[in-house]
């Protein structure tokens, strides 16, 4: 099912304008569907299994007869001309299910393809949230890095005015040097990777790289807050737990048909038509032919083929069981991992803001005591590099945090509306993994 634009929720127009590029222009979206309409069409082919089949035709033929062929009067013609206008109609019957499993097999592969299709649009979608916040990341780091740029040129005026009146010496000076062209250095480095994000935002919406321009926003703020529980059979919103489900019982299915190949074949056939040595009388009823009739037909030594197909047909089934229950655990450890992550990354983004706080004081006291000429620039030095160090791991743990918020909601397939309650509890110690979808056709 299609869980709605859940990147509203961020309420950023730029990201939504960007989201909704993606269902257009998208090469991995278009592949995806491509192959669903490959699958629905396979469905229709196999559906036509149910209908008969009706080939009509037209031949006319000269040919010239043995004197001396068999049972042939002195008076028979050797030259004969034969013109035959046949219609043959073929049907058959599902009397062991054949064609109906063949179908069902088909139908879920179908539903299969369907849900990878949704699959691969959430991840697109997500792709690009993740692309987008890392942006938004890198610009606020940008900007605080320009900052630090702009301070570290007032402290080595400031170093150099002290050095000139021999208050400082070229020691000080060096070190607020270091500070200010490793700061030009860092600053260069994260528009390099700004540039990188949003070439890979330009390839997400089916752009040429260097095409798209997006203007810098520094990221601010935090991310929304979502549940911190929910209930399990959310997972069952997944669209690739819904593939797996599905696959699971496209194999059953294809049980169905190799158990099938044990049993009988009915078929029933006909064939009505003209047919006449002359075109003239072509058309004429006594030209008229036809026929009509069963045909069962039944193998009886294979030499253990049908088994091995059986058995074959089992064991794909057993590795789609697999599949499925490790889509699920993984579903599962999807959810965790970014429930973890947004409860301890807040935690994380509180103390370090506290530290933010804490070194900016330090820097503070630091610089009124260079100004006093009690300590060396050092000191100083080391009170910058700190809070520069720790105002960039703030903008970093801000970043994941909005990736966390994104990789919940992909984990939880998709978006929701608030209004979903618990349901009936399972029992315990059940999960989704435990069963199939249907049992193994026999």
């Amino acid at each position: 099912m299609a869980r709605g634009k859940w990147w509203e929720i961020f309420q950023d127009p730029q990201l939504n304008a960007l989201e909704e590029q993606i269902n257009v222009s998208n090469e991995h979206l278009k592949a995806a569907e491509a192959q669903f309409r490959q699958a629905r069409a396979l469905v229709r082919f196999n559906r036509a299994a149910y209908y008969p089949t009706v080939t009509a035709g037209a031949s006319a033929a000269r040919e010239h007869l043995s004197e001396h062929r068999p049972l042939v009067s002195t008076t028979a013609q050797t030259n004969v001309t034969d013109f035959v206008i046949p219609v043959d109609v073929s049907y058959e019957a599902d009397v062991f299910g054949r064609v109906r499993r063949t179908v069902e097999a088909a139908r879920s592969n179908a539903q299969a393809s369907a849900g990878d299709l949704e699959s691969v649009r959430l991840s697109m979608h997500a792709e690009l949230a993740l692309d987008y916040f890392q942006m938004r990341t890198l610009d606020a780091e940008e900007q605080l890095l320009r900052s630090n740029v702009t301070s570290f040129e007032r402290a080595l005026e400031l170093t150099k005015s002290r050095y000139t009146g021999g208050v400082a010496s070229a020691v000080d000076v060096a070190q607020a040097q270091t500070l200010l062209e490793g700061a030009r250095a860092q600053s260069i480095d994260v528009s390099l990777q700004r540039a990188q994000a949003e070439h890979a935002i330009a390839v997400l919406i089916g752009e040429m790289p260097a095409a798209l321009a997006i203007d810098t926003t520094p990221i601010n703020g935090e991310p929304p807050r979502l549940p911190p529980e929910m209930p399990s059979r959310l997972l069952e919103r997944r669209p690739d737990i819904a593939a797996a489900e599905r696959r699971v019982a496209a194999a059953n299915s294809q049980i169905g048909v190799a158990t099938s190949a044990f049993f009988p074949t009915l078929g029933i056939s006909a064939s009505v038509g003209l047919q006449t040595t002359t075109l003239q009388k072509l058309l004429s009823w006594p030209a008229g032919f036809w026929s009509v009739g069963p045909t069962l037909a039944y193998q009886l030594f294979d030499g253990g083929a049908r088994r091995a197909v059986k058995a074959g047909a089992v064991a794909a089934y057993d590795v789609t069981i697999g599949a499925y229950r490790e889509t699920v655990l993984g579903a599962f450890q999807d959810v965790e991992d970014n429930l973890a992550a947004q409860r301890l990354l807040a935690e994380e983004f509180d103390h370090q803001q506290l530290a933010v706080t804490a070194a900016q004081q330090a820097l503070d006291i630091s610089l009124n005591q260079y100004r006093a000429g009690l300590i060396s620039y050092l000191q100083v030095a080391i009170e910058q590099a700190q809070l520069l160090n720790n105002q960039r791991s703030a903008l970093s743990i801000t970043g994941r945090r909005y990736g966390a918020a994104v990789g919940l909601i992909r984990a939880l397939g998709g978006g929701w509306d608030g209004r979903l309650d618990d349901g009936a509890a399972p029992a315990p110690g059940a999960t989704p993994a435990q069963a199939p979808a249907t049992p193994p056709a026999q």
